[in-house]
């Protein structure tokens, strides 16, 4: 059973590796290979988008990551460290998520903001929110931090849950930053407002981004495109725009859809 302690300073970007990952979802005639034979080495401190149709296997990849459940055959490797060497709580300690769909307490919104790190302080925790663009919304709550969010926090719009869950990363400060389609459930003008503050959050972290909007995509420094679980194209946004592979597609048919909206 694993017990060691995964060898990562707080706060300081990690390399991650998938080497010859393989990852199979069921068993016999119903199994559905989700990865296979991914290998894909980010450097520590660059952000990187994941993108694929649907099914291509870009939850999976990040799922592994978090070792949510294990491979097949490969290995995720964090700075050289196998995932599944380490033990759990040093691995949860390293990583911090913001999922498309933010899970929210019927508790007051601070201790909301305090997930994940229940020993921050009340100031660091204010501070969080200030860099998630929070207090815009906070300051017009009855009770201000101390307002009840409501079961599943169905007092808060999507897009203030989103920026709770920004705030709720930001506070923690991992060294790797997992995104999975964070702004996906958001309007274009919701999504505008949290890009500010999801550009700081990222700065300092290895970011690994699920994305389908381009536009979260254009300022990474690298795209990642799976289709049928395996890597088809791996390179800059600007250089795949213009290569005649399927980032291209994905990109004319959002802009084609932009254009008719």
């Amino acid at each position: 059973m694993p017990n060691s302690t995964l060898r990562a300073p707080a706060a300081t970007a990690l390399a991650v590796a998938l080497r010859d990952v393989r990852k199979v979802h069921g068993r016999g005639d119903g199994a559905v290979v989700a990865l296979d034979g991914v290998s894909v080495g980010l450097e520590a401190g660059t952000f990187t988008a994941v993108m694929g149709p649907s099914g291509s296997g870009k939850s999976t990849l990040l799922a592994l990551v978090q070792r949510l459940y294990d491979v097949q055959s490969g290995a995720i490797l964090l700075d050289g460290q196998d995932v599944r060497s380490v033990s759990q709580d040093s691995l949860r300690a390293t990583i911090a998520v913001v999922p498309q769909e933010i899970s929210l307490l019927h508790r007051s919104l601070r201790e909301n903001l305090r997930y994940g790190r229940p020993d921050a302080t009340d100031e660091e925790v204010e501070r969080a929110a200030h860099d998630a663009n929070c207090e815009e919304f906070i300051n017009q709550l009855p009770h201000g931090y101390e307002t009840l969010v409501g079961e599943r926090g169905v007092r808060l719009s999507g897009g203030q849950r989103q920026r709770v869950g920004i705030a709720r990363a930001m506070l923690k400060n991992a060294p790797i930053l997992l995104l999975d389609e964070a702004t996906s459930a958001l309007d274009t003008p919701a999504e505008r407002r949290i890009h500010a503050a999801l550009h700081r959050l990222m700065a300092g972290h290895t970011v690994v981004a699920v994305a389908h909007r381009l536009s979260t995509v254009a300022s990474l420094d690298r795209v990642v495109v799976l289709q049928h679980g395996r890597v088809v194209e791996d390179g800059p946004p600007g250089r795949l725009r213009h290569a005649g592979g399927l980032y291209e597609q994905l990109w004319k048919a959002q802009a084609k859809g932009q254009e008719t909206a």
